[in-house]
């Protein structure tokens, strides 16, 4: 019989306290899961409770998972991180730098250099998220282009806000590179996870769509109401997309996820299915920002 720990009354409390709807908590190490726990109901009166293979939207999550893809294609010799992102995408070079407005036009110049694909992995492109950039959000209140939620390919249109390799700005730069992914390898985005990774590692919750008893057993986006309660939405990415969104895009449970975090602990190899060398991972995880600033994102 489970024994209750301090981790489940911190769980416990935090959803008591309305700080969360609901939580599942995981610790994992190269050996195996060390701690699983969860509180609260998968959706306000719903009487289900959460739990480990409860499936989410892991939305930024999936920006990781986007990146071992793209590092894949460079241990196969198949994609060159110091090649311009316009190498394999050559609609990329049309991309210009947004300085500011005239009134409501926007003002944009050339980029002073090319991006490279190394710059979409550490976020030093230049491309920025509508709300994090409040002149990213004023262009595109202007043009009336959508953002990247909307899965139309017009997103691809929004401009930098800096010059490649001057700032570190997270933005929608693992969306580009998931196409990279694609014009470099030949696959879908998707179909290159599912057999390179998701197969491999056994994550067979993890999808870019899903399907109907995932969607039942899915955690609904939630906001809080007038009385400042937890309420469920029906807010979701779209289900419809024109690309696969490499930055956001995949649903998991936190089983799931934990097999791919578990893999890169192991450097690169999971109970014999083996993802990427481990030098490979080692080399993911050094410093590649050298001395610019990395913003606090949540204050």
């Amino acid at each position: 019989m489970a024994t209750r720990t301090g981790v489940d009354d911190v769980l416990q409390a935090a959803v008591e306290r309305g700080d969360v709807p609901c939580v599942v908590a995981m610790v994992g190490d190269r050996d195996g899961v060390v701690y699983e726990g969860a509180a609260g109901e998968r959706a306000p009166g719903s009487g289900e409770p959460v739990t480990p293979d409860t499936m989410f939207r892991i939305a930024s999550m999936t920006k990781m998972v986007t990146t071992v893809a793209a590092l894949q294609l460079v241990e196969h010799g198949q994609l060159d991180l110091d090649d311009t992102i316009e190498t394999y995408l050559p609609e990329f070079g049309e991309l210009q730098v947004l300085e500011g407005f005239d009134g409501d036009t926007p003002r944009l110049r050339p980029p002073a250099s090319r991006a490279t694909v190394r710059q979409l992995v550490t976020h030093t492109t230049g491309l920025t998220y509508w709300f994090w950039n409040a002149d990213m959000l004023r262009w595109h209140e202007v043009t009336g282009t959508p953002n990247v939620l909307s899965g139309s390919m017009e997103i691809f249109k929004a401009p930098l806000v800096a010059d490649p390799g001057t700032r570190y700005e997270y933005g929608i730069n693992t969306v580009w590179l998931g196409r990279v992914v694609e014009a470099a390898g030949g696959l879908s985005l998707r179909d290159h996870m599912q057999q390179r990774i998701l197969d491999p590692l056994g994550m067979s919750s993890t999808t870019f769509l899903m399907d109907d008893a995932q969607r039942a057993s899915c955690v609904p986006i939630h906001i809080r109401d007038e009385d400042g309660a937890w309420a469920a939405t029906d807010l979701d990415w779209s289900q419809e997309p024109e690309w696969w969104a490499g930055g956001h895009g995949l649903y998991s449970t936190p089983s799931d996820y934990l097999r791919f975090q578990r893999m890169l602990l192991s450097g690169g190899t999971l109970d014999g299915a083996k993802v990427l060398e481990r030098a490979t991972v080692e080399a993911a995880f050094r410093n590649e920002l050298g001395d610019l600033d990395f913003p606090e994102l949540i204050k």
